[in-house]
């Protein structure tokens, strides 16, 4: 067995017992189309490297300033391409304004199977999916710089899958903290003006920061949490200029502090 099926294999069993079938691939994402098979590839440059596994962010020391460089947003909305799936796509016009070696993908988890009881340590059922790895994969790419969490607000916190995503991230910290010093942020989006944004928005930073993320807010001119969107606002999410600008702004500092730091 080489070193790219072994790395395969400690991946795919914190997402199901041995024997179980592989997971479905997720389909629906914006720029990025990703498969299953191009997430072994991204996990493969450690395998070739005698690493074991997935590199981290400190290899871009290494670059010549003139590479691509990723941010990618999640949404963690059951519901896809509606308002949080917006306010992520503004997120990442404002990195994406910041220089042309910045690339995006915008991964919509809606409709995928995130288990969170993996990371208790409960099997899946025979014969459930999981697709947990293959978003692993592309968030631990080499080339991301920037990570973008975006949830709806429910009673003032995070969706239920948002919850289960990160409860998932243990695998990096296991993996030996492959997230580090790649920069990060939130957008949260509510059905109030004051709706429990900013809640949230800490909610999901506190679990950042215990992957070595580096956490940025939305910066100048009103350099908050995050991105604040309001959905109910009449006209919708497309009405609320001030949180979609927060959350521009928020795409921006990401693209900046992510190219200062990594090239």
């Amino acid at each position: 067995m080489g070193r790219l099926d072994v790395l395969s294999n400690r991946i795919r069993g914190w997402a199901r017992p041995l024997g179980n079938a592989p997971g479905k691939e997720f389909t629906h994402m914006e720029n990025q189309h990703l498969t299953r098979r191009s997430f072994i590839r991204g996990a493969g440059v450690a395998a070739a490297m005698g690493m074991g596994t997935i590199v981290s962010s400190r290899i871009y020391a290494q670059d010549d300033g003139t590479a691509k460089r990723k941010i990618v947003a999640v949404n963690c909305s059951p519901r896809r391409g509606q308002t949080t799936f917006r306010s992520l796509q503004e997120c990442l016009a404002g990195a994406a304004a910041v220089s042309d070696r910045i690339e995006t993908t915008l991964v919509e988890l809606g409709g995928l199977a995130i288990n969170g009881n993996l990371a208790a340590g409960i099997p899946l059922a025979e014969g459930e999916k999981d697709d947990f790895p293959s978003v692993a994969g592309v968030l631990s790419a080499p080339d991301v710089i920037g990570i973008v969490i975006g949830s709806p607000v429910y009673f003032g916190n995070m969706s239920s899958l948002c919850k289960a995503f990160l409860d998932r991230w243990m695998y990096f910290r296991q993996e030996g903290f492959v997230l580090s010093n790649k920069v990060a942020g939130v957008v949260a989006v509510g059905g109030s003006r004051n709706g429990g944004q900013e809640t949230t928005i800490s909610a999901v930073q506190s679990i950042l920061m215990t992957q070595e993320l580096v956490i940025v807010g939305d910066g100048r001119p009103r350099a908050h949490g995050g991105g604040t969107v309001w959905s109910g606002i009449e006209g919708g999410v497309e009405a609320d200029e001030y949180g979609l600008a927060s959350a521009k702004n928020l795409g921006r500092r990401i693209a900046e502090v992510g190219l200062m730091m990594h090239g």
